[in-house]
C-alpha cells in the first residue's frame, strides 16, 4: 500500500453532487472572544524535556487561530506553531498567557 496516498478513506471518484468528504473547507464562522473556551497546560512529554505552553481548546477558522497564536507568540516573546486548534508557545508562559487571553476578552479560560 503506497504512503502517499491522499485520501484515506479509499474513496477515488464519486458521481454523486452531493458528495462530501468532511475535510473539505473551513470550519464555520469564529465565535466572539467571550465565547471561546481556552485552557492552557504545560507539557514536556515528547519534547526532550522541554517545557511547551499548550493553549487549546479554539473553535472557528484556521486563519484566526494563526493570527491568535502570533499575538501570543509575541506577547510571550517566544517562538511556537498553531495548527489543529492548538497553540503552542515555547516555555513555561501560562501567566502570561492567561493574563493576555483575559486582557483581550477571553474571560472563559482556565489553566489546567
Amino acid at each position: 500500500m503506497s504512503k502517499k496516498k491522499a485520501n484515506k478513506d479509499g474513496i477515488i471518484y464519486s458521481t454523486d453532487p452531493n458528495f462530501s468528504t468532511g475535510e473539505a473547507g473551513e470550519k464555520g464562522e469564529t465565535p466572539i472572544p467571550q465565547k471561546q473556551r481556552f485552557y492552557i497546560r504545560l507539557d514536556r512529554r515528547h519534547r526532550a524535556g522541554k517545557a511547551v505552553t499548550l493553549i487549546e481548546g479554539f473553535e472557528g477558522r484556521e486563519n484566526d487561530l494563526q493570527d491568535l497564536g502570533k499575538k501570543l507568540k509575541n506577547f510571550c516573546g517566544s517562538g511556537g506553531s498553531a495548527k489543529d486548534g492548538v497553540i503552542l508557545v515555547q516555555g513555561d508562559q501560562r501567566d502570561k498567557v492567561l493574563q493576555w487571553l483575559i486582557k483581550n476578552g477571553y474571560s472563559n479560560s482556565k489553566k489546567v
